[in-house]
């Protein structure tokens, strides 16, 4: 049964997701020693979970933009790095935020109303 995550792209102020998207991975933006929980999160990252990648809608709002929906294809041990099947990369779909405001959160149930409002095509 696949796992399904949401994640951040931004780096600083910096949109990392076209590149993402162009080259078919995911990475986490924090070293393990700056963020230990965001890697630990990171690390429960299997082939075949499904992503989505979430941007910040700006303060004090309590929604997300999912904008890049896909499945992970392999996960790279050695460099950390999550490599996924984009299969929309287009998206512009608000949702409730449920206090993804940090890099990575998951693993999400497959079952619940607002996972499959964030992850339908």
């Amino acid at each position: 049964m696949p796992q399904y995550w949401v994640v951040g792209a931004t780096g600083g102020h910096e949109d990392h997701a076209p590149k993402f998207l162009r080259r078919g991975y995911w990475v986490l933006g924090w070293s393990e020693a700056d963020a230990p929980d965001q890697a630990q999160r990171r690390d429960q990252i299997r082939a075949g979970d499904r992503i989505a990648i979430k941007r910040m809608m700006g303060q004090g709002s309590t929604q997300i933009r999912i904008t890049a929906l896909g499945v992970v294809t392999e996960v790279d041990e050695d460099d950390k790095r999550v490599y996924v099947n984009w299969l929309a990369g287009d998206l512009d779909r608000s949702v409730d935020s449920r206090g993804c405001f940090k890099s990575i959160h998951g693993p999400f149930p497959g079952d619940d109303s607002w996972t499959r409002e964030v992850f339908c095509l």
